[in-house]
């Protein structure tokens, strides 16, 4: 649990870091395509990366699905495709995912 705090600190701080980089040093500067890919990807890296981690968790040795979590991130998916809207799409993903864990344990 811990090496999970660990690792949204770090990624939070890296993309902070990254977003002062270009807001402070490039201001007023034409930015080259790649550079802005960069600054545009990121955070969506980070995010994904953390998402990916939370529904792959080793079980016996493998890695195994968890099924609440897809369900979720899956139901927010649809949630904000629908209704176009950041947070409560995730709070129907997050009482989707509670749901389904509810019911499968």
């Amino acid at each position: 649990m811990l090496k999970s705090w660990f690792l949204i600190g770090l990624l939070s701080v890296s993309t902070y870091l990254s977003r002062i980089f270009g807001v402070e040093f490039m201001a007023g500067r034409e930015m080259s395509p790649s550079l802005r890919s960069y600054f545009n990807y990121v955070p969506i890296g980070i995010i994904t990366a953390l998402i990916i981690k939370q529904i792959l968790v080793p079980s016996a040795g493998q890695l195994a699905i968890s099924l609440p979590v897809l369900i979720g991130c899956l139901s927010a998916a649809v949630a904000i495709r629908i209704i176009k809207m950041f947070l409560p799409s995730v709070i129907i993903g997050v009482m989707i995912g509670w749901l389904v864990r509810y019911l499968l344990s």
